[in-house]
């Protein structure tokens, strides 16, 4: 707690201390108050207790620990990919995925002054990455921070009227900050994918007559063209798979992972032959939750 800038505190606090009150209704995510993972809390389940956490690990360690029922936790950017470091944090958290939410980004630059000039702008890196255009335009330098809202708490603590934040609107609001500009972002359509992760998996009675997403883990045997052949059974059982990303597992550059999303559930005839004839080309296959889907793919 004691990582976040002084100004998020009190805010902190006072909603740790409601979550641990109720901790069946909290939902822990990355991030000071005012953060876009606070955001999709709150739209997720708008009567839960949002419980502010400093790092992923911290949001998955309090669910883990029952201080939390579930995480909200961003997994990718439509225009930044994939959160770094959540394909590892996933399978190491022994938590399921029980649902997906997408949350349009809206970013603004805010600062102690509406004037300028700004020298440098603090925020998340996939923030940053998402403004870039903006900020090379205007000749402000880009710093990381570890999220967005901590970024304008931390403007807001240094009382400096040359650097700005990029962060949500409410982080202003919760800031005493000024907005200089809204809708920074490069691109209008710019869009998070959030999952809820919770200690137990959906059962098949809970996604009954809902067009599902399922996301897995795996990792193929080392032989040629064994990817190839552990994909076929998707392509010949015609089961749609939305993504499919590769990452390295340890420093030996021997054992590469894969992360796949698939729509459909097992239980499905088509789906449980496609994951058999998967098993059968891989080392070992991990599976996070199925769950609703939340937007079409395609």
């Amino acid at each position: 707690m004691d990582s976040f800038p002084s100004p998020a505190l009190a805010m902190v606090e006072s909603m740790s201390a409601a979550a641990q009150a109720e901790p069946a209704r909290a939902i822990s995510f990355q991030g000071a108050p005012g953060a876009n993972s606070h955001r999709a809390v709150l739209e997720w389940e708008p009567d839960a207790l949002p419980l502010p956490c400093f790092s992923f690990a911290d949001a998955i360690d309090a669910v883990k620990t029952g201080r939390a029922g579930c995480a909200m936790i961003p997994i990718e950017n439509s225009q930044a990919g994939r959160v770094a470091d959540i394909h590892f944090l996933l399978p190491e958290s022994g938590l399921s995925i029980v649902g997906e939410h997408f949350l349009p980004i809206h970013h603004a630059l805010m600062a102690l002054n509406a004037k300028g000039p700004f020298d440098a702008a603090y925020s998340h890196p996939h923030a940053l990455s998402q403004s870039r255009h903006y900020l090379r335009e205007r000749g402000i330098v880009p710093l990381s921070h570890a999220d967005t809202a901590g970024a304008a708490a931390h403007v807001a603590e240094t009382g400096d009227p040359r650097i700005a934040a990029i962060a949500p609107l409410l982080a202003a609001d919760l800031y005493g900050l000024k907005i200089v500009d809204e809708n920074v972002e490069d691109s209008a359509d710019n869009t998070t994918r959030f999952v809820v992760l919770a200690p137990e998996p959906l059962k098949p009675a809970d996604v009954a007559g809902q067009e599902c997403m399922t996301t897995f883990v795996f990792e193929v045997k080392n032989i040629p063209a064994a990817l190839y052949k552990a994909m076929g059974g998707f392509a010949t059982n015609g089961v749609n798979m939305t993504k499919l990303e590769s990452y390295q597992r340890g420093a030996s550059f021997a054992a590469t992972m894969f992360y796949a999303d698939i729509i459909g559930a097992p239980g499905d005839p088509a789906v449980d032959r496609a994951m058999e004839e998967l098993a059968f080309h891989c080392k070992g296959v991990t599976m996070f939750g199925t769950y609703p889907l939340a937007r079409q793919r395609g």
